[in-house]
């Protein structure tokens, strides 16, 4: 079982929680999510925490436990302070501007690639080679980031692309005579 699983969420001032027939729905100044739980899991929301604990003692009920807690606690951390990535673009001519709510990038192709953020995803370019995505779900702000880096990934020879701000790009030796 999940050590983890078994701590209560704690849910900070500011923060309001209900649990509805396993839909969650937490609200906080940053934004408002919501998480269906799995069947094989049961939340509570009491003394200012909400508890979740296995309904039955097989494999993937202790497994949805600790995954369900997971969720819980990344919910009300993002509701509170949100989550951010930086990704750094790598080349001669790569940038990145705003157009609009818009990411307008070029990466080299012989267009600009558009990229529209999805809804609660805030996406700033404090420089040409920098971008910064911020958003009150991990999983949104983490599967934008990952979308943006896949139009270029960083080659290994040059270190060419879009990167993470904390990646480093595994140089390879090029060719020899």
């Amino acid at each position: 079982m999940s050590r983890l699983g078994k701590l209560p969420v704690e849910i900070p001032g500011g923060v309001t929680a209900s649990v509805n027939a396993g839909v969650v729905m937490v609200k906080g100044p940053k934004g408002e999510l919501s998480f269906s739980a799995p069947s094989s899991v049961r939340i509570r929301h009491e003394d200012g925490a909400l508890k979740v604990e296995p309904v039955e003692n097989s494999k993937t009920a202790k497994a949805m436990y600790g995954t369900a807690r997971a969720r819980l606690k990344n919910m009300v951390l993002g509701v509170t302070n949100g989550f951010e990535k930086s990704l750094e673009l790598v080349g001669v001519g790569y940038r990145a501007q705003m157009q609009g709510s818009d990411l307008k990038l070029a990466l080299g192709f012989s267009h600009d690639v558009i990229y529209t953020p999805r809804k609660g995803i805030t996406i700033t370019v404090p420089k040409p080679t920098e971008i910064k995505i911020e958003g009150p779900d991990a999983q949104a702000v983490g599967q934008t980031a990952a979308e943006i880096r896949r139009f270029r990934s960083p080659e290994p020879y040059k270190g060419k692309g879009v990167k993470y701000a904390t990646e480093q790009v595994r140089r390879k030796e090029g060719k020899k005579k």
